[in-house]
């Protein structure tokens, strides 16, 4: 599938706390789990040592199911909603991607 970001404000991007998904979803979770997982390994090999990285990018981290970092993950193709849009997510708040 493909995501289309509809904000260039990182603050505004969807993020869930870590325990109220997994209690609400349980089994959605462990799917998350095991993706973030695969992920995570995925950018440690692909950039040894840097730890800022896999912080930035992991779709689980602080406590947090970072939800855009799972659209990314899971989609073919990321866009905005204008190229303008495009290109401020490329070069800004999604450039680790």
């Amino acid at each position: 599938c493909a995501y289309t970001n509809h904000t260039i404000m990182s603050e505004a991007l969807e993020k869930w706390p870590l325990e109220l998904f997994s209690r609400l979803l349980p089994r959605i979770y462990q799917i998350v789990e095991e993706i973030n997982r695969r992920f995570i390994l995925e950018i440690q090999s692909a950039y040894p040592g840097d730890y800022g990285k896999v912080e930035r990018m992991a779709i689980i981290y602080d406590g947090q199911v970072k939800m855009a970092h799972l659209a990314i993950v899971g989609s073919f193709s990321v866009n905005g909603v204008a190229r303008l849009h495009t290109e401020i997510l490329k070069n800004q708040e999604l450039k680790d991607f």
